[in-house]
């Protein structure tokens, strides 16, 4: 099994190396495979596997070390975020299924939050409502609007406290989840603006955009691009705006039909496609897919594949 959880600390190697160094514990049982830092996001990604049990131990010991070096109240950055571990997904690799996944995530979400007091919110296949399928979903109004969501009967988290306090105040929330592999992708763009950024997004995106009907009512028009995410954001670290972009089916959407996707709707609004980047690790056959499309690695990176 692998998982793939997202920390809230791009910016103090310590922090980052101690999280690394939990999640590895003193019997090497799980395998770090790659690590993805953005500074402008104030995010880590990190990539291990193992054996199902090692993941989840492993897992633990990274939320417990990552709560208790990130303050929350004092995090900022450019990508949406409700914890100290924000995401925490566990991926089928080989002999086990999803739903055997979901399963373990469920009983990881409710682990952490006895334990640790961290409330957790259960998405994608570990969701236990439809809506909560949507990690969006489960991550509206993020940290900030944990106060109110804490005490909401309909916001609440699946495993949480009855009241706002101090511990939920410093480490956030936790979304705990069980999906599939996906592609996280950013699409550098000729621009500063982030306005155009996300006017792109929502041009390609699979929930596309809310539009104004003549008659006043509001209508969503959906993008082309089936089980893709993306929003706009300005990253100072490039000196750019971005198109980032999770495929959470690659099947439906190939890399290189999201790529070229992007690369007609920022035509279309007089803008140019300049890079791109994979954040953390896709498998091999995405890349042996996109034939001779030819993928930007940023300076210091290593080209992340995951061979299955």
């Amino acid at each position: 099994m692998e998982c793939v959880p997202n920390f809230s600390e791009g910016r103090e190697q310590w922090k980052i190396d101690a999280i690394k160094a939990a999640v590895s514990g003193p019997d090497g049982s799980v395998k770090i495979l790659h690590t993805d830092t953005g500074y402008d996001a104030n995010r880590t990604v990190v990539t291990f596997a193992g054996s199902p049990e090692a993941v989840v131990e492993a897992a633990f010991r990274g939320v417990r070390k990552a709560a208790e070096l990130i303050d929350m109240r004092t995090h900022t950055g450019e990508h949406p975020r409700s914890g100290a571990t924000d995401v925490l997904p566990l991926v089928p690799v080989s002999g086990i299924t999803l739903e055997e996944c979901a399963e373990m995530a469920r009983d990881l979400a409710r682990r952490i939050y006895s334990e640790l007091g961290i409330p957790c919110y259960c998405y994608e296949a570990a969701a236990f409502t439809p809506e909560r399928k949507k990690l969006e979903y489960c991550r509206k109004g993020e940290y900030e609007a944990l106060p109110q969501k804490i005490t909401d009967p309909v916001m609440k988290p699946d495993f949480g406290p009855e009241t706002y306090n101090p511990t939920v105040a410093k480490s956030g929330a936790t979304n705990v989840g069980a999906r599939n592999f996906l592609i996280a992708v950013n699409f550098n763009i000729d621009t500063d603006d982030a306005g155009i950024a996300g006017e792109i997004a929502k041009d390609v995106r699979e929930s596309g955009r809310l539009v104004t009907m003549p008659d006043g009512s509001r209508q969503r028009i959906k993008g082309p691009l089936k089980g893709c995410k993306a929003i706009g954001w300005y990253m100072k670290e490039y000196g750019c705006a971005q198109v980032s972009m999770n495929i959470t089916d690659i099947a439906a959407t190939p890399l290189r039909v999201a790529y070229e996707t992007v690369c007609r709707a920022a035509a279309a609004r007089g803008r140019k496609v300049t890079g791109t980047e994979i954040i953390g690790l896709v498998p091999k056959q995405c890349l042996a897919d996109a034939g001779d499309l030819q993928l930007i690695i940023p300076p210091g990176r290593a080209l992340p594949i995951l061979c299955i």
